[in-house]
């Protein structure tokens, strides 16, 4: 009985005990094909045995000591993110919310390092950052923030996809120092920049001395096909922030910074008691292991575009479909109606998927997804889709 959790989701009627790949298995034995992943989260599917094995071998070692002393694990995992990402500085916490708060936080300092008293973060529509006040204020879904009144001032909002917007802003105003932006937005329905956008903010920043920070907590460790969204432009931002698919399930969450953004926070100025600590550090080594060793990013980007293929094939012509989208293992399915039914139809079928900005199914299946278990989920989403359409 769920009588004495709060009220803060509208929980689907199942619940899972055991989880194997791509699938998972309810507390009645029915099977379900994943295809969200936990929402990006676990990207090796569920126990995966590297994964389990180092869990188990760091938990019979050393769970938690605190940021107060040096933790060898988290240093190993800062080296490695910087080597991938090309920062220089990392901070860990335990959430995409904190990571972006994070942010927030380096780019107010950063304000007031240049003597701007009441320092402004552009951020853009149909965003979504978290939802603490200061991320669900950056946030561009007044659902989010409906009843949190008064939000946190400091945010400028503009149209995602419009770097005309971001240079108007900047004529009119001087008291913006950053910038805060999706390379691709989940949430908001798999929205997907024109190429050169990311390439335009960072432009636009470097002229005006603002920091360029991306929230890849969705898009980034592998999921578009890159280790991280931006590195399919040629630019290098001042912050990047990351989640979700870093602990394969196990919270940790990173804020990422480079020049003199990596420099903005110092002691006093910021904190956590779990964040990096050597389980979730261990976890997170285990998972860039794996996705190394398997090839997975470069897996992320053929799969995703074997999927947008075969959607394209199998819903072409299709009255109700207006739009078929992604990078890599993000798909969306943009309908002409809202199709929130469509998740509580699917996990009848045994299918997990989800349906963002009312009339999007978004797909975000594991990294690990073979050639054989895409097809099937072509052919489940495609059927699920033409159905509902026909009626």
């Amino acid at each position: 009985m769920a009588d004495h959790l709060m009220s803060t989701y509208a929980r689907l009627p199942v619940q899972f005990d055991r989880g194997n790949g791509i699938w998972l298995w309810d507390t009645e034995g029915r099977q379900y094909l994943d295809a969200l992943s936990g929402i990006a989260v676990c990207a090796l599917g569920h126990a995966h045995p590297n994964v389990t094995r180092a869990l188990a071998e760091q938990a019979a070692l050393l769970v938690h000591t605190s940021n107060l002393y040096g933790i060898g694990l988290q240093e190993e995992l800062a080296d490695r993110l910087c080597s991938l990402s090309g920062m220089e500085r990392v901070f860990f916490c335990n959430s995409g919310a904190e990571a972006n708060e994070a942010a927030i936080k380096i780019a107010r300092l950063y304000g007031h390092s240049r003597e701007i008293t009441c320092p402004a973060i552009i951020v853009m529509e149909n965003s979504f950052h978290g939802r603490t006040l200061a991320t669900l204020t950056a946030t561009g879904n007044r659902k989010v923030q409906a009843g949190f009144e008064p939000l946190v001032r400091g945010f400028i909002r503009v149209p995602f996809n419009d770097l005309a917007a971001i240079d108007a802003v900047a004529e009119t105003k001087n008291d913006v120092v950053a910038v805060l932006v999706e390379p691709v937005q989940g949430e908001g329905g798999i929205n997907i920049p024109d190429p050169g956008y990311l390439e335009g903010i960072r432009k636009i920043c470097d002229s005006r001395s603002w920091l360029m920070m991306l929230d890849e907590i969705q898009t980034g460790i592998g999921r578009t096909g890159k280790w991280f969204a931006f590195q399919h432009e040629s630019l290098s931002p001042d912050v990047v922030t990351v989640a979700k698919a870093l602990g394969n399930g196990v919270p940790i969450g990173t804020c990422m910074a480079h020049g003199v953004a990596a420099e903005m926070l110092q002691p006093g100025t910021h904190g956590t008691t779990f964040g990096g600590n050597p389980l979730s550090a261990r976890a997170a080594l285990a998972v860039l292991d794996c996705i190394e060793s398997e090839n997975l990013v470069a897996n992320a980007g053929i799969l995703g575009q074997k999927l947008r293929t075969g959607f394209i094939d199998s819903l072409s012509g299709t009255a109700g479909v207006v739009d078929i989208r992604g990078s890599g293992l993000m798909i969306g399915i943009e309908l002409d109606r809202p199709c929130g039914e469509l998740v509580r139809t699917a996990l009848d079928r045994g299918l997990l998927i989800n349906v963002t900005a009312e009339r999007v199914v978004r797909l975000l299946p594991p990294l690990i997804t073979t050639d054989h278990q895409a097809e099937m989920i072509v052919e489940k989403v495609s059927e699920l889709i033409q159905e509902f359409l026909a009626e």
